[in-house]
This record gives C-alpha cells, structure tokens and sequence, in this order.
C-alpha cells in the first residue's frame, strides 16, 4: 500500500503548524485516492518528526512511501539532511520503499499567488 507524507521543516510558532495541516487538508480534496494515508511530518522544531512518521505509515501497512517536501527549493535539507533522516528511519524496514517528490520549486502557480500578493 502507498502512503504519503508531506513534509515540511517546522517550527515553533503554532501557526505554521495549522497553515501546514490547511493545505494538506485543501490538496487532499483534489487526490485521487482518497483512501491513501497522508500524514505531516516535520524536520525539526515541532512533532511529529519523520521517524515518528514512517513509523507510523508502516504500521498502517504501508510499503510504499512517497515524500512530498513542503518546501520551495532545494537546497542542504532536501539535499542531504533529509535523505539522511529518511535512511535512519527505514533502519529495519526493509520492506518499505522511500521515494522523494520534488519541491514546490518554480511553479507558474506560485507566480500567479505571488503576482496577487504583489497586488493586494
């Protein structure tokens, strides 16, 4: 079975936390399979952290795990420190696959909130 997890880096304000868990609940409306498990997990500030969400996911019976970044480019933490945290966190679940997605990046509809932000 196929899980998701959003991942964004996290913080101490709890704002970011409830914006995070709105835009998942948003795009959730536009998925397919509406049976897929989707959890949030973040890189560091605030719960829950990755391996609390794999953990999670395979215990929902999940052998499949795509990574969705929450964040807009690529730099160290897409990079480096979150494949490292991913692979520390399959320690022991050999049977599960970790795929990454790519970040928001570019994206024309980006533009398109920023050009209305501009304009407000």
């Amino acid at each position: 079975m196929k899980g998701i997890m959003v991942l964004a880096h996290g913080s101490r304000v709890k704002e970011t936390t409830d914006t995070i868990e709105k835009i998942v609940k948003l795009a959730k409306d536009n998925i397919e399979d509406k049976d897929m498990p989707i959890e949030i997990a973040y890189m560091e500030l605030c719960p829950p952290d990755i391996p609390t969400v794999v953990k999670k996911l395979v215990d929902m019976g999940v052998d499949e795990i795509k990574v969705v970044p929450y964040f807009l480019f690529r730099g160290i933490h897409i990079k480096k420190d979150i494949p490292n945290e991913l692979e520390a966190a399959l320690e022991g679940h050999d049977n599960v696959k970790i795929t990454m997605g790519d970040t928001l990046g570019a994206d024309p509809r980006l533009a398109e909130i920023l050009a209305d932000r501009i304009n407000d």
